[in-house]
């Protein structure tokens, strides 16, 4: 599968692959809507195929795969 770019402070519909399946490092539900960011001391996004999301209430919700979060039509 081809490595997916995202856009910081761009909203995303988070849609499962394999490896957020099986490694799960957040707290989001299938559909949930998400904003990509950047964390102080952090890899910056689409690092080695991941970033960290945030809910939109602001919380924070984890680092996902890129491959997982689709554009919102």
């Amino acid at each position: 599968m081809p490595n997916r770019k995202v856009i910081v402070n761009r909203l995303y519909r988070y849609e499962p692959v394999l490896i957020d399946l099986v490694d799960r490092q957040h707290n989001i539900k299938q559909g949930d809507r998400v904003r990509v960011v950047n964390l102080p001391g952090c890899p910056k996004a689409n690092t080695m195929r991941h970033c960290y999301v945030q809910h939109l209430d602001g919380t924070f919700a984890g680092l996902v795969s890129t491959n997982s979060l689709k554009d919102i039509a």
